[in-house]
């Protein structure tokens, strides 16, 4: 068990470098850099070599990228296009934010996301299964902007019971960002919940068909017995993975969401930054959404392994 979990760890680990790799090399063969970016009109003669001096740009691809991820190790980011902020002081209020509406999406998102798989999963073809099942193929192809553009209409425009946008600064308090968090939340929370709501649905029914429930059936077990002990552990299993990429995805996907609703979060933070030409702080961000990404399917793999007996079972054999 010990052996598998560190040949993840080390798979994790190699995936993080080459895609850090990828990033850098990925922002290196845009044009110019970040002195051409921030200087502008400027970028040219003395002014130029000073600024690419002070941020380390003369010396070759190798040697920065060796220098930039020893930094990154460090907890070090780097510095903006400016010269003067530093990105990890630039990203941390941000990351805190898209962390608070995440967590507060999946809340919401997964309890009833699960709840909804399982009763359409044991009532199937039912009016609920037909009525959730249907919402959910709605949720999952109406694209975000529409959704919360309808919801904006609605709740604030229409009914006025709910702001529209957030107007709380990047530093704020968590706690400040409501009532404004609460249609972001509402539009995320719709989507992760239509595709977990399907993948638990799949599950409870193919576990209900299994041969094993059939017995437990015939042997008169009682229903909501073998339901509870039974049918759940093993369709909830596979929707281990599926939360695990909802997760990422609401790191690295709510950027729509977040100029929405003029977020102060992470995905807004690139934008800005892209628009910008800060490229090293859209660097920066990109590494860390990559990160959590991979760490997060990393945790994934490992709790399915450990909570699946059969898993267990076979690595034992192995041996």
């Amino acid at each position: 068990m010990l052996k598998m979990l560190a040949r993840r760890l080390l798979l994790g680990l190699i995936t993080v470098i080459i895609v850090s790799i990828i990033i850098f090399s990925g922002v290196e063969f845009l044009p110019g850099d970040a002195c051409t970016a921030f200087l502008e009109r400027d970028a040219f003669g003395k002014l130029l070599e000073n600024c690419r001096e002070s941020l380390g740009l003369n010396a070759g691809a190798v040697q920065r990228y060796i220098y930039w991820a020893f930094g990154v190790v460090q907890g070090d980011l780097g510095v903006a296009a400016n010269g003067l902020t530093s990105i990890a002081e630039l990203v941390g209020d941000r990351l805190k934010n898209s962390l608070f509406l995440a967590g507060c999406s999946l809340s919401i998102g997964v309890p009833l996301a699960i709840f909804l798989g399982v009763v359409t999963g044991l009532w199937r073809d039912r009016p609920v299964d037909l009525f959730f099942s249907t919402s959910a193929i709605f949720a999952m192809t109406i694209p975000e902007f529409v959704s919360a553009t309808v919801l904006i209409l609605i709740f604030s425009v229409w009914l006025g019971w709910l702001p529209g946008i957030v107007v709380v600064s990047a530093s704020a308090p968590v706690h400040e960002f409501f009532p404004e968090i609460i249609l972001p939340m509402i539009v995320l929370a719709m989507v992760m919940t239509a595709h977990i709501l399907r993948m638990v649905r799949s599950s409870v029914i193919d576990v209900m068909t299994s041969d094993y429930i059939q017995m437990a059936t015939l042997k008169g077990t009682p229903y909501w017995h073998m339901v509870l002990h039974h049918v759940l552990p093993n369709a909830l299993l596979p929707a281990i993975n599926v939360v695990a990429l909802t997760i990422a995805w609401l790191l690295g996907g709510v950027v729509v969401i977040e100029v929405v609703f003029n977020y102060p979060g992470l995905g807004r933070m690139m934008i800005e930054a892209i628009s910008d030409r800060d490229l090293p702080v859209v660097q920066a961000i990109a590494l860390i959404v990559a990160t959590v990404y991979v760490g997060v399917n990393l945790a994934a793999d490992i709790t399915t392994m450990l909570a699946n007996p059969k898993l267990r079972t076979l690595h034992t054999r192995s041996k």
